[in-house]
Order: C-alpha cells, then structure tokens, then sequence
C-alpha cells in the first residue's frame, strides 16, 4: 500500500529534482574521481581551456553561480596550480596553467564515463530527451526564453 508521503514526493517536482539532482552528484563525484576534482570545478576548468582569458563574470555566468562562489573555486583552483589570473583593468582573466591544460583528456574522459554510465540505467534517448527537457524548464522557471 502506497502511504500519501510517498504519494506527495512523487507528485513534488521540487522533492524529486532534489533526489534526481542527488543521484547525478553521486554518479559524477564517482567518476570525476579521475581527475581530483569535483564536477562543478571541472567544468570550470573545462570552460578556462576553452576560452583563455575568460572573465570571472562570463565564468559565473556560464555555470549559473555567484560571483563570491565564482572567486572561491578560482582561489581553489590557483592553490592546485590548475589555473592563474591576471588583471586587466577592474577585470580578473583567468587562464591555465600546464598542469591545468594537461587534465583536460582526464575531465573530457569523465564527462563520457558519466554519459555511458547514465545512459545504460535509463537509456541514451530518455537521457537525451530529459536533459532538454530540464534545461528548458529551468529557463522557464529562470524566466528566459
């Protein structure tokens, strides 16, 4: 018998994108494991690879987290000797260092680790079709187009 908790939370999307988001966390910190660093600094090391010289700002921006938080994974990030910033102007420019660029098949390896990964428990298409769906309702919820 279904007790109306059980039925509450399933019916919540704010219960069931917390454990889904839960799930993910745990999925990715095992994989990224690789690489010594958490997925969130990863991607931030991906996107500093990416683009040399990338602002602080545009950082923040392109992984949707404040500014404050922005400059604790920077400060992080220097302390492991992955990344250097330079000032231009008011503007902080974050670049990599070697060792920083050097990591960059370990990241990308466990971004494809977490894809396989996900997609053999729910299939690649129910992943596919979810992350749009997700990222388009956080838009919504976000109130962009």
């Amino acid at each position: 018998m279904e007790h109306f908790h059980d039925h509450l939370l399933k019916g919540c999307l704010y219960f069931t994108a917390n454990q889904l988001a839960r799930s993910m966390t745990k999925l990715a910190e095992d994989e990224f494991r690789i690489t010594g660093l958490s997925p969130t600094y990863a991607f931030l090391m991906i996107a500093v690879n990416e683009k040399q010289g990338i602002s602080q700002k545009e950082l923040g921006e392109v992984l949707h987290i404040t500014p404050s938080t922005v400059t604790r994974f920077i400060e992080k990030l220097q302390a492991k000797g992955l990344v250097y910033a330079e000032q231009k102007g008011r503007m902080s420019l974050i670049y990599s260092t070697e060792k920083g660029k050097e990591l960059q098949p370990d990241i990308e390896k466990a971004w494809l680790n977490l894809y396989d990964r996900y997609s053999n428990i729910i299939g690649e298409q129910t992943g596919i079709e979810l992350t749009e769906q997700l990222f388009q309702i956080s838009n919504q919820l976000e109130g962009k187009k």
